[in-house]
């Protein structure tokens, strides 16, 4: 009877198709694949050479250039309206300050020299000298419309922006920042802050010199093309933010349920770095701002590499094998610590 239980073990063995008797993990797809006829690609030559899921290089942050350096003043302008601003600033602003801080600080001298105790023992009680009241009244009046004029001049420059190129809806996040591109394919990306290289696990990415300083480089920028007018729609999620890039002179509240405008024309190619300038949270200080402003065709080729199109362009035909899962969906690709920093 043991014989034939072993006889009918092995012939029900030797019937056990082979790929049954494989592992799933270690079951072969290749012959799956060979199997399966291969669809047709579908080229659009109207796309960027740059195909989408590929990532642009990260381009190094210039020296002294959209980067804080410790130096004193304003950073670098990349924009007419910074370079206004600033000669502003510089010129007959900061002249100004320096002549009347130092008439005062002359007055003051005068003062305490000349009707000091010793040599006025019994003090005057003259009062209401109508000249002098006239003069003091009237020069800060003076002054003041001297300041008026040109700042009146830059707020329109300012808040009358001209017809533009390409708009980007910024959202505040705690603690991150999301642009939209609505003319680019409702394209949308997630930048977080990253972290060092001993703050990671391992296989994560971290902070390089080429990424930026410190708590200033992000995972993911916001890419702007040269010589292009950019409308920035700032808003938020949850408390107010403010959107603040030094170099762009640049710096616009985020605010929930309200929608602010601001715009930028930046002259040069080049990596803008700025922050969150509004106390929004315990991690205020880790919600920085990447601006990278490349040419128009570098432009082109980043949107086709996040998968979204040019104004005018088709989108790429959707592959009819593709499965029709939910889950199998890509989902946007965010940094590799935002749910441990948020």
């Amino acid at each position: 009877m043991k014989l034939i239980g072993w006889a009918i073990a092995l012939a029900a063995a030797g019937l056990t198709p082979a790929a049954a008797q494989v592992p799933p993990a270690a079951a072969p797809t290749t012959a799956v694949a060979t199997a399966t006829p291969m669809a047709p690609a579908v080229v659009d030559h109207s796309a960027p050479a740059m195909p989408a899921g590929m990532v642009m290089p990260v381009t190094p942050p210039a020296p002294g250039i959209g980067v804080p350096d410790g130096r004193m003043g304003i950073q670098f302008q990349v924009t007419d309206l910074g370079r206004e601003a600033q000669a502003f600033h510089d010129g007959p602003l900061l002249w100004l300050c320096a002549v009347i801080s130092a008439f005062v600080l002359g007055l003051l001298a005068f003062v305490m020299f000349k009707f000091r105790r010793g040599a006025h023992p019994t003090p005057s009680r003259n009062s209401h000298n109508t000249l002098l009241e006239i003069v003091w009244t009237l020069v800060p009046v003076l002054i003041l419309v001297g300041i008026a004029i040109p700042s009146i001049q830059l707020l329109r420059h300012q808040y009358s922006p001209p017809k533009a190129d390409l708009t980007v809806k910024v959202i505040g996040n705690q603690w991150y920042w999301t642009y939209q591109y609505p003319d680019n394919g409702d394209l949308e990306i997630v930048s977080n802050m990253l972290k060092e290289k001993g703050d990671v696990k391992a296989g994560d990415r971290f902070r390089t010199d080429a990424d930026g300083p410190p708590l200033l480089a992000v995972d993911e920028r916001m890419v702007i093309p040269a010589g292009k007018v950019v409308k920035f729609i700032v808003t938020s999620n949850d408390v107010i933010h403010s959107f603040g890039v030094p170099a762009l002179w640049q710096k616009m509240d985020a605010n929930p349920g309200q929608l602010n405008e601001t715009w930028a024309k930046v002259d040069r190619p080049g990596v803008y770095f700025g922050q969150c300038s509004e106390l929004c949270g315990a991690r205020h200080g880790y919600m920085p701002i990447v601006i990278e402003a490349v040419t128009p065709a570098k432009f082109a080729a980043w949107i086709a590499s996040k998968g979204g199109k040019m104004p005018g362009a088709a989108m790429p035909k959707p592959d009819a094998t593709a499965s029709a899962d939910p889950a199998a969906i890509k989902q946007p690709v965010t940094n590799q610590a935002a749910t441990a920093q948020n």
